[in-house]
């Protein structure tokens, strides 16, 4: 019989006023009896809506059988038919809004927690499996991946598991894109990322970091010097966004994603860093989305009274929920309908305080929200050491310039086909390259799809 709770079985945590203080991860994970509990909340429907809402189309109830009958092994095979990095997706994946909005059991009560049981298959995968994956037979022909984030992951690991050479160029020193700079370790741990390469790497997937494609090699030179057949790029979006207001060059003010950087790949909140970062007293982080809270949390960490300064409501917080939710657990105080106008420094050129003004909702905007608009004579001030644009990023257009023939949108975003092919043939690309700042799982997406498009082009 199924298990007919309408609500899911909850996450275990850390308590928030203890994580709040470090930098371990906040979710602890089912154990074995809550992942059985929960697998048995699944009916198997016929129609299987779940997997429509996932943009890898991962086999959901088959996996979610396998658990219910305690075969957690066949459960992480099923996963990774269509997943390359299901420990990271069972994390960071926003199932709200994707596999568990079209869960039949969300229609009356809460939907299946997906995410949970892939994240406990995945877990119980890493602790428990020792065998190596077999590297399949190579047929020779060379692939090349920019870029070793989400999207470029996944597509060499598709790739790989087909036979092909696969070299992913990586610019920072350290393999995971996003997973690393950009995600913090409370969130998701590094050693989890690293797991995941290292599997891909075990499929015959080789990784050259410190290779900035634009600068050391280019585009044009790994097809017609080094003999690739086929380029994907997934060099993500990198290019901080700012509000052009007075004092955003006093020092102090940093753009989500050095500080980011800075934290989760460079280790900077530890004493001994050898790349630090200002540990601010009093933090105002200007923006509502995840990496906003992503900031605001590991400010918050590092001993700030953090305030995140948004101009429109809650229920518009493009955020997700369970994100907002453990920030303002953890003490962050939410600043909403409220804008920076001006940051202001003191005599040795560092911020001081940040300038706002009250904003209230008028009519839709192009995205369909209502417009945030001033309120006049509502400025008001917050006391502040350190303030993080968390404003969203563009792709970097390194790779637009050095690359003949490449067409790119307004915003920058290379443009491609449905099937992630670019104007320039044999370069495909794909994530947020494409479609600037989004999500982990459609980067993933994005890259098989390009993965398949490849194999059908290669194959001819």
């Amino acid at each position: 019989m199924p298990n007919m709770s309408l609500k899911k079985n909850p996450m275990p945590h850390q308590d928030a006023d203890v994580r709040n203080k470090n930098f371990e991860e906040v979710a602890l994970g089912y154990t074995v009896e809550q992942a059985i509990d929960e697998a048995e909340r699944c009916l198997n429907c016929k129609h299987k809506p779940c997997v429509n809402g996932c943009p890898v189309m991962v086999h959901i109830p088959e996996f979610i059988a396998k658990v219910r009958e305690k075969d957690f092994e066949g459960a992480y095979q099923i996963i990774s038919e269509s997943s390359s990095l299901p420990a990271v997706c069972g994390r960071v994946c926003p199932q709200e809004s994707q596999c568990e909005k079209f869960c039949v059991r969300a229609i009356k009560g809460e939907p299946v927690g997906i995410g949970r049981l892939e994240r406990f298959v995945a877990d119980y995968h890493n602790a428990n499996c020792k065998e190596k994956p077999v590297k399949p037979q190579s047929n020779g022909i060379k692939v090349a991946v920019v870029g070793s984030g989400p999207s470029g992951l996944t597509c060499a690991g598709d790739l790989a598991k087909k036979g092909y050479e696969v070299t992913v160029f990586e610019a920072f020193h350290l393999a995971g894109g996003v997973l690393v700079y950009g995600i913090p370790e409370f969130r998701l741990p590094k050693t989890i990322v690293q797991k995941e390469i290292d599997t891909l790497k075990d499929l015959g997937v080789k990784i050259e970091t410190n290779m900035v494609i634009g600068k050391v090699i280019s585009i044009d030179e790994l097809v017609k010097e080094y003999g690739f057949k086929a380029v994907f790029v997934g060099s993500g979006a990198g290019l901080p966004k700012f509000m052009n207001i007075p004092g955003e060059n006093l020092n102090g003010v940093f753009s989500a994603n050095e500080f980011l950087t800075r934290i989760n790949l460079m280790k900077a909140y530890r004493d001994e860093a050898s790349t630090p970062i200002k540990k601010g007293k009093k933090v105002v982080v200007v923006g509502g989305g995840n990496v906003a809270m992503d900031a605001a949390r590991c400010a918050k960490r590092l001993g700030g009274d953090v305030h995140i300064v948004y101009r429109r409501t809650l229920d518009e917080l493009p955020a997700r929920k369970e994100e907002v939710e453990h920030a303002m657990e953890e003490g962050i105080v939410f600043d909403l309908l409220t804008n920076p106008t001006a940051i202001n420094g003191d005599e040795n050129g560092w911020v001081k305080s940040c300038t706002c003004i009250k904003m209230e909702l008028g009519e839709p905007d192009a995205s369909g929200r209502r417009r945030p608009v001033e309120i006049k004579g509502s400025e008001f001030d917050i006391d502040a050491d350190v303030v993080i644009m968390a404003l969203g990023t563009s792709p970097n257009p390194l790779i637009k310039a050095t690359t003949e023939g490449l067409e790119v949108n307004k915003h920058g975003g290379i443009i491609t086909d449905e099937n992630g092919l670019t104007s320039v043939e044999a370069v495909y690309a794909g994530g947020d390259a494409v479609t600037g700042a989004a999500t982990v799982i459609l980067a993933m997406g994005a890259g098989k799809t390009a993965a398949k498009a490849i194999d059908e082009y290669l194959s001819k």
